[in-house]
């Protein structure tokens, strides 16, 4: 990637003489800079029997890493904010799997000044409408996503209630961040903008109730080349399956959450004009209007929370091309299953469905007193023709005593289709995943940590079984040790039955933490908010950084 290398060089010494300058006690405190160390570098270990071989990485290379260095200068006097993000990607198959990638440079800069109502950002900018439904520029880097928006933003305050902002430039394309080829930004061709508009209205004094409602719109327009693209394509479809090409396409949402005493309602509803899309379901480009449905409606009390979700997708892949597949998105469509955190109860996690789902959601919490507790959870996803995606019904109760120790127990029940999911042509899953956690606790800075699994299935891998156990040694060390153990591994996976080993070293130190890690990991799904990537068994030592300053 090339950035301007003066403007970088100058914002970067103007941050640094400006948080000096702040910092001289001498002087008036015009600001301040702070940062933050993101590092991770893994050394591969070839093991052809858990299927960690056969890409560069462990065949040639053996090493892999990824860093980000972010740089933050704000000043409330003068309404100033400004950022820098230095990337690094080495050999790292965090972006491609199979492949290793690498590049480095400026991943990220931006600058925001407020003028009294006014809001003016520049760079690259994170930001959503509503839940996300029609816009969000975000980033995870678990699963390589970093779609933040190059261009301008402007928020206006009306009243001290209601807020307008609009916007509009390019997604940023992290793939091509790598791509040696690449000579400008790395960006889609297709130019983003939009408004939105936000306000919030109070029952007033002794009115226990108040709503905020909001308005969205997007529209996106594709540059030529994507539409010769386009245009090649469906030159040899059948008659029935011709479209026209089409430069521009808008969507746009209504939303609001109503409060009132112990209840909280969220609903949105957005809908998408005829846009390309590549639809997997018909094997070809589709131009069609989209729409979604979606509320949350939540219900809080002394010792009790109740959370029923709902929602439904027809049509509505939103992204800067119909030719990406894990990258362009322009949007979010909020997930409908709970965040599961147990390594089994993980496993399997459903995908949002852009193109058609109809998922509800229930979360139930009950805890009578300060010693016990209980939470059910259950989700159910099928898609348009009401054929079943996924279902989870999730329980788990726990017990403290004193401030001795607590235990947590529970079972999952799993339906999850892998032929949507994962693409493999075979029968839906079926797995249940009984689970233990007890902690015990020395004193306030040292306690141990032992939780047990085990997830019985006849699909897949088979019937796993999975051991842990975590040392807290005063305030700055962490030991882990755990296996997770392939039982019963079914004839279709080819797997015996091994052992996935690994052991953790923690170092915390005031605001920095260290870790250095021996891994052997089975090939799965990472998930984050109902976006998935396939992460690949791995083999070898993982050694991090995390700091802030």
């Amino acid at each position: 990637m090339q950035l301007n290398k003066q403007f970088t060089i100058l914002l970067l010494f103007s941050l640094m003489s400006l948080s000096l300058f702040a910092q001289d006690k001498n002087k008036v405190d015009i600001g301040r800079l702070t940062g933050s160390l993101e590092a991770n570098a893994n050394f591969f270990s070839r093991d052809s029997s858990i299927g960690a071989f056969n890409i560069p990485q462990y065949e040639n290379q053996l090493y892999g890493a990824e860093s980000w260095l972010q740089l933050n200068y704000s000043n409330n006097a003068w309404g100033l904010e400004a950022g820098l993000r230095f990337d690094l990607y080495s050999n790292s198959n965090l972006i491609d799997p199979n492949n290793a990638s690498s590049g480095q440079g400026i991943g990220r800069w931006y600058i925001k000044k407020k003028l009294k109502k006014l809001t003016i950002s520049g760079g690259y900018l994170y930001d959503q409408i509503g839940s996300g439904i029609i816009f969000r520029s975000w980033e995870s880097r678990p699963l390589a996503v970093d779609n933040s928006l190059y261009g301008i933003r402007l928020n206006y305050a009306l009243t001290d209630n209601w807020k307008v902002k609009v916007f509009s430039g390019k997604q940023r394309h992290i793939d091509a961040f790598v791509n040696p080829d690449q000579t400008g930004p790395p960006l889609f061709d297709a130019i983003i903008r939009g408004a939105s508009i936000d306000g919030f209205v109070s029952g007033g004094e002794g009115k226990n109730w108040s709503i905020a409602p909001g308005f969205g719109a997007v529209a996106k327009t594709m540059a030529d080349d994507d539409i010769n693209k386009v245009v090649d394509a469906v030159k040899f479809y059948p008659d029935e399956a011709l479209i026209a090409p089409q430069y521009n396409s808008y969507a746009t949402s209504f939303y609001n959450t109503l409060s009132a005493g112990k209840f909280s309602w969220y609903v949105e509803g957005a809908y998408k004009t005829k846009d390309i899309v590549n639809d997997a379901n018909v094997g070809f480009l589709t131009n069609n209007t989209g729409t979604v449905a979606y509320t949350s409606l939540t219900y809080a009390t002394k010792g009790l929370g109740i959370v029923l979700d709902a929602k439904r997708t027809d049509n509505f892949a939103f992204r800067t091309n119909p030719f990406t597949v894990q990258r362009g998105a322009i949007n979010f469509l909020p997930p409908m299953t709970r965040i599961n955190t147990y390594r089994l109860t993980s496993r399997y996690n459903a995908a949002t469905q852009e193109l058609g789902e109809q998922a509800i959601q229930l979360d139930i919490t009950y805890a009578p007193s300060k010693k016990t507790g209980l939470a059910v959870n259950f989700s159910n996803i099928t898609d348009l023709e009401d054929d079943l995606l996924y279902r989870e019904i999730y329980t788990e109760g726990y017990y403290k005593y004193k401030r001795k120790w607590v235990l947590k127990t529970g079972v999952q029940y799993q339906e999850y289709n892998q032929a949507v999911y994962e693409l493999k042509d075979v029968p839906m899953l079926r797995a249940v995943t009984p689970y233990a956690d007890f902690l015990y606790k020395f004193s306030r800075r040292k306690s141990i940590r032992v939780e047990a699994q085990y997830m019985s299935t006849k699909q897949d891998f088979g019937s796993w079984a999975f051991a842990q156990a975590e040392l807290n040694w005063g305030k700055h060390w962490t030991f882990v040790v755990s296996d997770m153990y392939n039982a019963t591994p079914t004839k279709k996976s080819n797997y015996e039955k091994n052992h996935y080993p690994r052991f953790d070293v923690f170092y915390k130190y005031k605001s920095n933490r260290f870790s250095l890690s021996y891994v052997k990991q089975v090939e799965g799904v990472v998930c984050t908010g109902g976006i998935c990537r396939l992460e690949p068994a791995f083999s070898g030592v993982k050694f991090t950084v995390n700091s802030s300053f």
